[in-house]
């Protein structure tokens, strides 16, 4: 925990992280867990995004944590919740969903000075198999990366895994955002590119924290950004999906700190969490 005074900064430098950083972050990492599982029951069709974002922020505030997101460079919202083509940085609105839609939401919370950082893939009503099957190969590569994840790998290794299976199912990963470094600063070192090659980057050590968060397209890889400066669509208006965990290098492996509690991390196919093998589980 930090002081009131005490401003913790990004240096360019990977840092490795002991017991009681772990315990901060599995505080961060189940309260936005817990806050997504919240709102899967109102993730439906016909209310708005910025409803969402409300019992999102209420969550937050009554769980004893504060939003990372809020007042982060101007944002006003707790939430991010891109629809369909909307890539990552959605600003919640009077949107409606609508049947068939496709949402990725994504919380940062702060507890007690650590970030929690996850987000999730929501499918509404009556969901096209392509859209389910996108949301099915995003979910498979997360794990694939996560299961790469142990001392003496490297960074690239993840997106290497998350390539792969990228490349497998004929979808593109986009490369214009990337994973990040977290803690008690929101991004910090590594940046996790999820387009990486195997073998290259930082060697993974003990104790660094850092979210997995690959962005697939059923189209092309490229992204815009709008003229509000955060909502990035795919060119093609391709549909997009991502999903997010919060994680650690641990001694013989990895510890995901953003797991579901009740294991509902793919809400639109819960059968999946079952067949896709979570590592150190």
């Amino acid at each position: 925990m930090t002081s009131d005074t005490e401003v913790i900064t990004r240096t360019g430098k990977i840092r490795i992280h002991d017991e009681a950083g772990f315990e901060g972050m599995r505080k961060a990492g189940r309260v936005v867990a817990e806050c997504l599982d919240m709102i899967i029951p109102y993730v439906v069709p016909d209310v708005t995004t910025e409803s969402v974002d409300k019992l999102i922020y209420e969550f937050v505030m009554d769980n004893g944590a504060s939003s990372a997101t809020i007042g982060y460079h101007g944002y006003r919202h707790a939430s991010c919740i891109s629809v369909n083509h909307v890539v990552c940085h959605g600003i919640p609105s009077e949107r409606r969903f609508k049947n068939g839609d496709i949402a990725n939401i994504d919380v940062t919370v702060v507890v007690d000075g650590w970030h929690g950082d996850s987000s999730r893939m929501y499918g509404l009503g009556d969901v096209k198999r392509k859209a389910e099957r996108l949301m099915d190969v995003t979910y498979e590569s997360l794990m694939a990366g996560i299961a790469t994840v142990k001392p003496g790998a490297r960074v690239g290794d993840i997106g290497g895994a998350i390539s792969a299976v990228a490349a497998r199912n004929r979808v593109s990963v986009v490369d214009m955002f990337c994973g990040h470094g977290l803690g008690q600063v929101f991004h910090d070192e590594p940046n996790v590119v999820h387009s990486a090659k195997a073998g290259t980057g930082p060697v993974l050590e003990p104790g660094m924290f850092f979210t997995i968060e690959p962005m697939l397209n059923l189209g092309k890889k490229d992204c815009g950004v709008l003229s509000d400066g955060w909502t990035a669509t795919t060119r093609d208006r391709s549909l997009s999906a991502q999903f997010e965990h919060s994680l650690a290098v641990t001694e013989n492996g990895v510890e995901i700190f953003t797991l579901s509690p009740t294991g509902q991390h793919t809400p639109h196919n819960p059968d999946l969490g079952a067949k896709i093998p979570i590592p150190g589980q």
